[in-house]
């Protein structure tokens, strides 16, 4: 039974919005999603309160929305219940002197990377533009200035939050508790209709530059590349990806990236053109283009589970046995877009912070971040992407030189235990969850009630 949204609309403010019926895809990928029976739009952060308490007096489920691009199986939202979209709180401004930011809760990436820009201030943001830039945040947040100023979470100073309740909240070191648990675990506390980072203004234009790009090499030359990237010094100014895609052949990618000059980069990355590369396509790029690379990715709808493994180390003949797996894949009717993507940052200034900073829970273990995205439109490919999937990730499993199971929240698939994602830090959240949403009203992500 679709839920009866009529009493909901005149309690919101004039510029707020209720979808029954969207015309596009709502979400990046369409396996497991939610379905809703309605989608509102809120204009306003007491908009958001306010739909929290009407759904609250009425029993109605929620799951708050930015991006649309988590992928957990998690989600159990039927048409009962209501998303609440944030895309009407997309604004992104800075103070003065280019040091803070204030996200909206709806902000995309590129929505922060293009305000950063303006303001010549680096902010810490995901490498894919569509993504929800406060949802992928609230995981952790990688970046490729990870290296240089740790994890986004690191970067937070505050939080505005609607709690289950209603009730919003700024939350701050002051509530040493729920600014921990936000931290890692955001989704299963409150709402975030803002946040304020911690920004960073540089001198000179130029140091808004990146050298960044593709290098193709060979299949042939797979554990070769593998060994090379596990080997790889990483200084702070770099990070990196493994890539497997169908370019009508199969394909292995590195996307490099560089904060800096081409000669500083090519230098550091020397082991992998040292391997003797089919073709690079490298550039130095303005901040705003960073990301470009990426927005072949960001159409949304077609069904795209993900499978994943966090690693503290790469075994290049277990990749050898991915590739053909994926290769296998790829041979599929249907599944021909498939993909393989692996990311890599450099983890010591995350580290400087202990794994018990904040509830996410793997600065000290996970060096390297793979995932099987298994890309296709009929439901009836299912079975077969799931038998893809496990398979893929029992291999990286088995060689990822990790004392248990370690999975980014942000990347997996949602049938990991909660010890697989939550680490160490699962009883504290427990317990905190169980203090500030005792009705496990957020319960849609990895849900701890």
């Amino acid at each position: 039974m679709a839920c009866d949204t009529s009493s909901l609309l005149p309690l919101l403010s004039p510029g707020s919005t209720i979808d029954s019926s969207p015309a596009q895809p709502l979400r990046w990928s369409e396996y497991a999603a939610p379905q809703p029976g309605s989608v509102v739009h809120p204009a306003t952060p007491e908009d958001v309160q306010a739909i929290v308490k009407w759904a609250n007096e009425r029993h109605i489920p929620f799951l708050a929305q930015s991006g649309g691009n988590g992928w957990a199986t998690t989600f159990k939202l039927q048409h009962d219940g209501i998303i609440i979209h944030l895309d009407l709180l997309r604004s992104v401004t800075f103070n003065p002197a280019g040091t803070e930011a204030t996200i909206g809760g709806g902000a995309l990436i590129s929505d922060v990377v293009a305000a950063a820009a303006a303001k010549q201030s680096l902010t810490l943001t995901g490498i894919c533009n569509c993504v929800g830039a406060l949802g992928a945040l609230l995981g952790g947040g990688f970046s490729n200035l990870m290296g240089q100023y740790g994890l986004a979470i690191d970067d937070l100073l505050s939080l505005a939050v609607v709690k289950a309740d209603g009730r919003a909240v700024t939350v701050t070191p002051a509530d040493p508790d729920l600014w921990w648990a936000m931290r890692g675990a955001g989704p299963n506390f409150g709402i975030v209709t803002s946040a304020v980072l911690r920004a960073h203004p540089v001198a000179e234009k130029s140091d808004l530059t990146a050298w960044t790009g593709p290098l193709t090499f060979d299949p042939a030359k797979l554990e070769a590349v593998v060994d090379a990237i596990q080997n790889l010094e990483l200084s702070p100014e770099m990070s990196l990806s493994l890539h497997f895609i169908n370019a009508g052949r199969p394909v292995v990618l590195t996307t490099l990236f560089y904060h800096g000059s081409a000669a500083a980069g090519r230098a550091a990355f020397a082991p992998l053109f040292d391997i003797g590369p089919l073709a690079e396509q490298l550039a130095e790029l303005p901040y705003e283009s960073w990301n470009n690379g990426s927005n072949i990715a960001c159409m949304k709808g077609g069904r795209r589970p993900v499978w994943a493994a966090g690693l503290a180390h790469l075994d290049a003949a277990a990749w050898r046995n991915v590739y053909d797996i994926w290769a296998e894949l790829i041979a599929q009717p249907g599944a021909e877009r498939s993909s393989m993507l692996c990311n890599i940052q450099p983890t010591a200034k995350a580290r400087a912070l202990p794994d018990a900073s904040s509830a996410y829970p793997f600065r000290s273990t996970v060096r390297f971040h793979a995932g099987l995205t298994v890309a296709y439109r009929d439901a009836a490919f299912d079975a077969t992407a799931q038998r893809y999937g496990e398979k893929v990730r029992a291999m990286w499993q088995a060689t990822d030189g990790l004392a248990r199971r370690s999975t980014y929240i942000n990347n997996a698939h949602g049938d990991e235990t909660l010890e697989t994602v939550y680490g160490d830090s699962l009883e504290r959240l427990r317990t905190i969850k169980r203090e500030h949403d005792p009705e496990g009203r957020f319960n849609e992500w990895f849900p701890l009630s």
